[in-house]
């Protein structure tokens, strides 16, 4: 007899459970969590940091609105100090004990890559803001990003060059020993040679410090623009002695030129770049996030920053859609994103990447000013 009785109770106590988990909504328990992995600690870790503090900006404001389906959106971030097994550490410290519904990361497209094989076998609901790489979203349904490929902001830097400048000579300066140079390199070359000519297409070493007999061999050909894809440390360089030959070129670069104000405002006066956002763009949802953003850290938001609070909202959307954290719903929904943000308005292709306009930004008087919303051909 006591052995039925306990087998009728733990009949109960299971249907019970059932009953209670399916009606709990989204998220399943109390709070929704969403994971950051980026460089916390570490030369990287201003990266890691901006990602990290706009995604949790993003979720305080989520939650002060009533959050997402009356439960409020956690970010936990961890520190993947740049490293591929750090990453994955972390990656599966978020999976199995804190029990994440998606995936706002990894910053880097080293450290993203390490986990994209694990994350699809989970089925892992992930939005990178900030992995450039073309193969992190490849042949992985679960995986988007936020941010623009570097074979598009290159293709869109040779636009603005064609279109905008009405520039139709053109020479190209990169590092051949950097995937991210030379990827925004062929791409500028690739497009660019459509419709004008590459006068010259040159490459240097990462040890390399002295330009001035390339940029002489360069200045022969007389190009109306000079296509630099590369770093501020180099590009700094670069542009010093573009002034100091006294060439009269118009310097183009990508993204990694976001801060080049601050040591090189002079040389890099009158030139563009390509970049996720303008600061001094005057739309309210950009204005809005900077002050903000201002207000809670106390410095100001990079273009990293700005990605990761799209992503945040993104995430935040499809769940919304999704009815539930169920991670082929929300998958699913993320597919379907068609929004608005501080980088742009989002939708995305089929691989997961972002069909976008890019921010060309002009340094005038050590700022930033918007000088055109371009999107790549």
């Amino acid at each position: 007899m006591k052995t039925k009785k306990l087998t009728l109770l733990l009949a109960v106590l299971v249907l019970l459970t059932t009953v209670f988990s399916g009606c709990s909504g989204a998220g399943g328990g109390d709070t929704i969590k969403l994971g950051v992995i980026g460089p916390l600690t570490g030369d990287y870790s201003m990266y890691g940091t901006a990602v990290a503090n706009a995604a949790q900006l993003a979720a305080d404001e989520i939650n002060a609105a009533g959050g997402i389906d009356g439960k409020p959106v956690e970010i936990i971030a961890y520190d993947s100090k740049g490293d591929k097994t750090e990453a994955v550490n972390a990656y599966n410290r978020l999976r199995d004990q804190d029990e994440i519904v998606g995936l706002i990361g990894g910053t880097f497209s080293g450290t993203t890559l390490s986990i994209k094989e694990i994350a699809k076998e989970d089925n892992m609901p992930v939005l990178t803001p900030t992995a450039t790489n073309g193969e992190v979203t490849l042949d992985a349904s679960n995986i988007f990003r936020a941010c623009y490929t570097d074979p598009y902001q290159g293709s869109t830097a040779a636009v603005f060059a064609a279109d905008e400048l009405k520039a139709t000579k053109a020479a190209v300066l990169y590092n051949v020993e950097d995937p991210y140079s030379e990827g925004l390199a062929i791409a500028f070359k690739d497009q660019f040679g459509t419709t004008g000519t590459v006068t010259n297409y040159e490459g240097y070493t990462k040890n390399d410090a002295d330009f001035r007999a390339i940029l002489t061999k360069i200045a022969a050909e007389d190009p109306d623009v000079l296509f630099l894809p590369d770093y501020i440390a180099k590009v700094g360089v670069i542009l010093s002695q573009v002034e100091e030959l006294g060439l009269n070129v118009v310097a183009i670069g990508g993204d990694g030129w976001d801060g080049i104000e601050g040591d090189y405002a002079e040389v890099a006066e009158g030139h563009y770049f390509a970049n996720h956002y303008a600061k001094t763009d005057e739309s309210k949802v950009v204005q809005d996030f900077i002050s903000a953003y201002e207000a809670k850290f106390e410095s100001s938001p990079n273009a990293l920053a700005a990605l990761a609070y799209d992503s945040t909202y993104i995430m935040k959307s499809a769940i919304e859609a999704a009815g539930s954290t169920d991670s082929a719903a929300i998958i699913k929904a993320l597919a379907s994103t068609d929004m608005g943000g501080v980088t742009g308005h989002v939708v995305f292709d089929e691989n997961g990447d972002p069909i976008k306009s890019i921010s060309i930004i002009q340094i005038l008087n050590g700022e930033h000013v918007l000088a055109a919303k371009v999107s790549g051909q």
